[in-house]
């Protein structure tokens, strides 16, 4: 795949350099690539551009999703959000096999363009494909493969195509956008749900939608483009390439709520029995407290270090870095009565947090629900543990 994707990036930028002229057999599609639920950045979709000539031997698929590993601090501008997607051509079959593979609907919608503007479109990609442009800075809500086949039409035909934008729907927000195509990707989901801040919870316009590339196709598919006062439908024809079979999806027992849950219990049961025979289990102190912190940090890098959609972020209510390294000198006699008021005052936090959790501007996990429980019961265990101890 990636041979057959280098010799053809080698034989297009090569061609580009003497102009292609497409012939009049010459079409342009729209292709949208149903979700695929092996990996969290799959679920959404897919998008890419289809040019065939059958005249020229021409069938190629632009994708404007790819990213190299060898980039340069690939793995900090990662982190920071500033990684670097580049727009990449391979031949249109190689694409639609792996897509086949992986079990994924293949749709295209073909432009209803003039001679001159399937050469614009096509000229624009070609341009777009040589190695000084392809790259651009990624953004997954703002700037991703689907928004870029708008981009592409809006910047080629300013003002002239209308979409078709009835698939609104009043007061839905951009994590409830993403959130319809997570159901089995629970841990995703939650991930994404923390590391997202308010930022992605106002209401999404018509054209924000687009971020997603069944939102493309639907846009497209009663599109319409102007030429000379008239209006013609932007779709000459929509053609479904191939139809997945049904599968099974499960999420299986191991989900974030079970397993913060099965946590609780774990919990409750170790402070029973700590109760019971007036002893504390470090440990298990160390454990959550230490982890809850840790996300509490993840939480303040992702706020203040990057250029993520992770400001404003509310979770900062549960995920407390302090947490972390704090855990691990509750057990220290000189801090004793600092950890008494600490963990007193953290219980009746976490309380507090829990009555007004539905009221949250924005809106928490609920599978995070029983973790606080966690941190309320032991929170307040270890307070009183340690003022028994000072009696």
């Amino acid at each position: 795949m990636r041979f057959a994707f280098l010799s053809l990036l080698i034989l297009i930028t090569t061609h580009s350099k003497a102009q292609i002229q497409l012939s009049d057999q010459a079409e342009i599609a729209v292709i949208t690539i149903g979700p695929y639920q092996g990996e969290v950045w799959s679920a959404f979709g897919h998008s890419g551009i289809r040019v065939v000539d059958p005249k020229l031997g021409v069938d190629w698929f632009y994708n404007y999703g790819l990213y190299d590993f060898d980039q340069e601090n690939f793995f900090l501008n990662f982190a920071q959000g500033l990684l670097k997607y580049k727009v990449g051509v391979t031949k249109y079959e190689h694409a639609v096999r792996f897509y086949k593979k992986q079990n994924r609907y293949v749709k295209e919608q073909f432009l209803n363009l003039t001679t001159e503007e399937r050469q614009q479109f096509f000229n624009f990609l070609q341009n777009n494909v040589k190695p000084e442009n392809a790259e651009y800075l990624y953004n997954y809500v703002y700037d991703n493969c689907a928004t870029k086949i708008r981009d592409v039409i809006d910047e080629l035909y300013p003002g002239r195509v209308t979409y078709d934008l009835s698939y609104k729907v009043e007061g839905k927000t951009i994590r409830d956008l993403m959130e319809d195509y997570l159901d089995y990707q629970p841990w995703g989901d939650l991930g994404i749900d923390i590391g997202l801040g308010t930022q992605v919870d106002r209401e999404a316009k018509a054209k924000e939608y687009m971020f997603l590339p069944e939102y493309i196709y639907l846009a497209l598919d009663k599109a319409e483009i102007s030429r000379d006062s008239v209006t013609v439908p932007f779709i000459s024809k929509s053609v479904t390439v191939f139809v997945p079979e049904e599968e099974n999806n499960e999420n299986g027992l191991l989900t974030p709520f079970n397993a913060f849950v099965l946590l609780f219990f774990i919990v409750g049961l170790i402070t029973h029995r700590n109760m019971k025979y007036g002893r504390r289990t470090k440990w298990i102190d160390a454990l959550v407290f230490s982890i809850v912190g840790f996300a509490g940090w993840w939480v303040v890098f992702l706020w203040f270090g990057t250029e993520h959609l992770s400001q404003g972020n509310l979770n900062i209510l549960w995920a407390i870095p302090f947490h972390l390294p704090l855990a691990f000198f509750i057990s220290k006699e000189r801090f004793r009565k600092f950890f008494r008021i600490y963990f007193k005052i953290t219980a009746y936090w976490y309380c507090g947090v829990l009555l007004i959790w539905a009221m949250i501007p924005q809106p928490l996990h609920q599978s995070l629900v029983p973790l606080v429980l966690t941190l309320v019961l032991r929170s307040f265990f270890i307070s009183y543990h340690l003022n028994k101890k000072a009696v």
